[in-house]
């Protein structure tokens, strides 16, 4: 299966534990966050994962690159250049970018996405030099002011095209572009950029908070079919992520949750 779980989806698991959950349920891939990471130990982890044959698809998360104060900036600059040795070191496919929302009570967003774009140049060489792919990932306008000032593929392919498309590519989450009128040309447009692929539903009513609003793919409201089919025709073929933000997911049996998770992904029209 090209099926990849994004380790979020079975929160109350560790690295080990996912790592064990994935060979058990024949997923060969996984998405790995850096918390996790950072508990089990680089080292440990690339031992781990080795052992498993497993492929990582991404390293979440690099980003939060809006601070305006000098010293914070630095320090967001800092941390993400240890995420793309991370990233190097377990053989991450990407390191996916969740770049930041509006700092403070700033509401300057061409300044905020300047910033994104001055940090982007910093990290993007690096990166290269490292075996690395950075992955902007555009967030739904909802995050907009407090995790992403970039809200539609457009905007993120807008910067990536800045860079070598082996340096900076995009990420296509259906949760956060299902409802963009200019999906499908934007799509076609990152041919040779998209570096994941990540799919979950998008559910109503949401939730209080707006972060759990994932469903498991069949419950919500996305036609995954025709978003799949452009995907591949602009020659992505790698895994397909599964990252899902949702409670009662996470309340559940994760092995149960993986189960499900397969039988939902092989109903997906191919």
């Amino acid at each position: 299966m090209r099926l990849s779980l994004n380790q979020i989806t079975t929160r109350r698991w560790t690295l080990p534990e996912v790592v064990a959950g994935c060979v058990r349920a024949g997923i060969g891939a996984i998405g790995v966050w850096r918390e996790s990471l950072a508990a089990t130990g680089v080292d440990d982890a690339v031992r781990l994962i080795g052992d498993a044959g497993l492929t990582v698809s991404s390293l979440c998360r690099g980003g939060f690159l809006t601070a305006v104060d000098s010293a914070a900036r630095r320090t967001a600059l800092d941390d993400n250049h240890r995420a793309i040795d991370e990233a190097a070191a377990i053989g991450a496919q990407c390191l996916v970018m969740v770049v930041g929302g509006l700092p403070g009570a700033s509401r300057d967003l061409p300044a905020s996405r300047a910033q994104v774009a001055e940090a982007i140049a910093e990290l993007a060489p690096r990166a290269a030099g490292c075996g690395v792919r950075l992955a902007l990932e555009p967030l739904h306008p909802m995050y907009c002011a407090d995790r992403s000032v970039l809200s539609t593929l457009g905007q993120a392919l807008d910067l990536a095209e800045q860079f070598a498309d082996a340096e900076v590519g995009v990420v296509v989450d259906t949760f956060h572009v299902w409802w963009d009128p200019e999906l499908f040309p934007q799509i076609a447009r990152a041919a040779g950029r998209i570096a994941s692929y990540q799919i979950c539903d998008w559910i109503t009513p949401l939730p209080s908070d707006v972060l759990l609003a994932r469903g498991m793919p069949g419950d919500g409201h996305i036609d995954f079919g025709p978003i799949t089919a452009a995907v591949r025709d602009a020659g992505y073929t790698g895994p397909v992520e599964v990252e899902i933000f949702n409670q009662q997911v996470w309340d559940a049996d994760p092995d149960h949750v993986l189960t499900d998770l397969i039988t939902r992904y092989q109903a997906l029209p191919a």
